[in-house]
Order: structure tokens, then C-alpha cells, then sequence
């Protein structure tokens, strides 16, 4: 029998930055709606490792502290000379900044639905609902009002 404990973000994820300085994978249920419609709130967990500040790339998502103790998992929109510029993937016009030496993590995999096996994010399926999403930016807003209004009473994601 596996017992659930619920631990504050503001708690966890310093130790995971701990974690992976030490060069170990870290495995915990995302809290949140900011990667919404790829990646659900106490339902999802997301597969970080340690990457160097310089490896990260346009695309990646990426744990970053955006302030002192304020941690987010979200998508590099832009790297360029003030820093990274990150977006959920369920939030429309909303970006946040950090600077590359605040990436805490990578995501390397979600464990979507339950599933035993992630989807992993250099994975042709990952890579594939990225690549579209992001296509789809200038109509985002009705795409996530729609699947919040609709799709989210007819197939709840629990």
C-alpha cells in the first residue's frame, strides 16, 4: 500500500534542486493549471534532470525558480541576452522571466493519464503536440476556453 504526502511546492522543490545537483532524476505530481491541456493539475508527474544552463533550448520545458521561492514549469519561448522567457502552455499572453542560471531542472517525461510509461519529451508523439500547439498560439485563448467549457464536462481528466 503506498501512501500519498503532500508537500508544499515552497518545501519540495528546493530539495529537488538538491536532488538534481547531486545528479539524481526527480519524479513528482505537477500542481497547477499553467501546462493545462498537455499536463493536468494532482493527475500528471513530470521527469526532471539537471541540464546545464547553456544546453537549454527554445522549446524545452524547463523548472525554474522566477523568484525567490517561486518556482514554475514552463515552456522556453526565447533565450536571448536579459534571460529565458517562459509561458505555460495553458496560459495565453501570461510570460514569465528568469535568469539561465535559475533553470532548477528539465523535464525529460510526463507520466500523462496514469500511465506507467512517460511520454517523453524527445519523443516523436511529445515533440509532434508541441510542435502543433505552439503553431496554434494566435487562437490558444478560444482552444483552452473550449476545452475548459466543453471537453472538460463531457471527459473529465480524472
Amino acid at each position: 500500500m503506498m501512501r500519498t504526502v503532500e508537500v508544499s511546492n515552497a518545501t519540495l522543490l528546493p530539495q529537488i534542486r538538491e536532488l538534481l545537483q547531486q545528479g539524481h532524476t526527480a519524479r513528482f505530481h505537477v500542481r497547477g493549471w499553467s501546462m493545462r491541456i498537455f499536463v493536468e493539475h494532482d493527475r500528471d508527474e513530470v521527469l526532471l534532470a539537471a541540464i546545464r544552463p547553456e544546453e537549454v533550448r527554445v522549446r524545452d520545458v524547463i523548472l525554474a525558480e522566477i523568484s525567490p521561492g517561486r518556482f514554475v514549469l514552463h515552456r522556453v519561448l526565447r533565450i536571448d541576452a536579459t534571460g529565458l522567457t517562459l509561458q505555460g502552455d495553458g496560459n495565453v499572453g501570461t510570460t514569465e522571466h528568469c535568469r539561465p542560471q535559475d533553470v532548477v531542472g528539465i523535464a525529460r517525461g510526463f507520466y500523462r493519464k496514469g500511465r506507467n510509461t512517460p511520454d517523453l519529451t524527445n519523443g516523436w508523439k511529445w515533440r509532434t503536440y508541441s510542435h502543433i500547439w505552439l503553431a496554434l498560439t494566435p487562437i490558444r485563448r478560444y482552444l483552452l476556453a473550449a476545452y475548459r467549457r466543453l471537453w472538460l464536462k463531457v471527459l473529465p481528466p480524472i
